[in-house]
């Protein structure tokens, strides 16, 4: 018998009246059994979140950020556990369910450290004009109000930490959605949570079903939305509720860009080893993984070989082995779907030089030259083990060529020219630059989002506690400065 995990409720374990099984896309196992809130638990959560808002907000830096510290050192402690579940559910390679852990633990680390150091007021001198003569601003950040937090499947545990460890670093409440296919995770996160003292209401995870989330999206006392997921999904939300503060952490169709200096046997060896790794890590399955490969002439020929060395090379098969680099997409349609894309990039014109094959969930490690422009493959995110390869003429049309998307969350640049990458962060059209590597780079306490249509605002702990509060300032009058 498997037993069903309960979800969490205003701090405390709570079951419904139904539940929904989550199941491993690699072989089909029962994972767990997954208890679904009802309509009364749901509004239950949000009442106690709405409620406690004040109070958390209020409530001393030290015992928010002593909080955090507990759930990063209990994310350590527990993190092979947390990892084989990661795995199991999602079918990520057991090496990086491993790390996505380790990220986890930063990630509430970061935000202890914050919660620390967060919303220090700044004195403004007003008198810089006649009409302040005597006045001095202080400023603040406070609490836009309660956040519903809607995480997807592909980290299921960290980028779960990415909504909920700012949040209760900058002393506000959070309803945290996890993915249907990927929450256990999640909900071992909301045991440790259940560890510390913080308030009854300040967080909630609720498992609740996808066709559930308008009503929550609607709520007035939810007035911050953190979503990180479909472009689709993500702007219906935004359009459905304007008035709300909304964070969008959508789709990528990331570029990874090899200029001209780039050249040396060793150059090309690091471009194409990162290159295959990063356009495959996660089955691809990451916003910011490598789908486009855009190389100066100069270079093309040696790279592309390189390149599908390097992607043939990447171990594929059962995740739970400590030796595979690629396993399942989230699901056989996922997989699916990548399939019919690249057949019809196939069919258009475009060559296979190795991959290209699917076997259930899983598909094979693929990369394309000649692409069309107009296939779905190279217009939408292919989330994915797929990479296609382009040739360009200098690095004006490299650039161009990135900007090409309607996306812009990440790219990279292999150069070592300062200026050209200079040039780069200038002339990008996208969230993040990063130089010397693939655009998959992301440090858990930097800034990150995109432009165009890969969302708005900015995660990373500091831009997330920015995004969830607002700045207040108060003037007083009659001050002898």
């Amino acid at each position: 018998m498997t037993s069903t995990h309960a979800f969490w409720l205003a701090g405390r374990q709570a079951t419904g009246e139904t539940t929904f099984d989550v199941t491993s896309p690699w072989d089909g196992r029962l994972v767990g059994r997954v208890g679904i809130p009802t309509e009364a638990q749901v509004e239950e959560a949000v009442a106690a979140a709405y409620a406690v808002r004040e109070e958390f907000a209020a409530s001393p830096a030290h015992v928010r950020a002593a909080a955090l510290d507990h759930v990063a050192k209990r994310l350590t402690e527990r993190t092979e556990e947390i990892a084989q579940l990661i795995s199991a559910e999602n079918g990520k390679p057991i090496k990086w369910a491993r790390g996505e852990v380790g990220r986890a633990v930063s990630v509430f680390r970061f935000a202890s450290e914050e919660a620390r150091r967060f919303n220090g007021g700044e004195g403004l001198r007003l008198d810089t004009d006649a009409g302040g003569e005597g006045r001095i601003g202080l400023t603040r950040r406070f609490p836009r109000g309660v956040v519903l937090g809607i995480a997807p499947f592909n980290f299921p545990l960290n980028l779960c930490a990415h909504k909920v460890a700012p949040a209760l670093a900058a002393g506000v409440p959070i309803i945290l959605k996890p993915a249907p296919a990927t929450p256990l995770s999640a909900l071992v996160l909301g045991e440790i949570l259940a560890e510390t003292a913080l308030p009854a209401g300040s967080w909630s995870v609720l498992t609740v079903e996808n066709d559930r989330m308008p009503a929550l999206v609607q709520d007035e006392r939810l007035p911050v939305i953190s979503f990180t997921g479909s472009e689709k999904v993500g702007y219906a939300i935004m359009d459905s509720v304007p008035r709300k503060h909304c964070t969008l952490e959508l789709g990528g169709n990331g570029a990874a860009v090899v200029l001209a200096d780039y050249a040396s046997d060793a150059d090309l060896d690091w471009a194409a080893s990162r290159i295959a790794t990063f356009s495959n890590y996660q089955g691809g399955q990451s916003c910011i993984s490598v789908q486009r490969v855009i190389a100066d002439a100069a270079v093309y020929d040696r790279l592309a070989e390189r390149v599908v060395k390097a992607v043939e090379a990447q171990v594929t098969g059962d995740p739970s082995d400590p030796a595979t680099e690629v396993g399942p997409l989230v699901s056989e349609d996922a997989a699916r779907r990548v399939e019919s894309w690249v057949d019809e990039a196939v069919t258009a014109g475009a060559t296979l030089l190795t991959g290209g094959e699917r076997d259930g969930a899983s598909y094979a490690p693929t990369v394309l030259a000649g692409l069309p422009a107009d296939t779905t493959l190279a217009r939408e995110e292919v989330f994915g083990p797929v990479l296609s390869l382009i040739k360009v003429n200098g690095e004006d049309e490299a650039y161009a060529a990135v900007n090409d998307s309607k996306y812009g969350l990440q790219a990279g640049v292999f150069t070592h020219d300062v200026q050209a990458a200079f040039r780069a962060h200038r002339a990008l059209e996208v969230g993040g630059v990063i130089i010397g590597d693939a655009p998959s780079y992301r440090a858990d306490q930097m800034p990150y989002g995109g432009a165009k249509l890969s969302g708005v605002g900015r995660e990373g702990v500091r831009s997330a506690m920015e995004d969830y509060t607002y700045e207040r300032i108060m003037v007083f009058t009659g001050v002898q400065l």
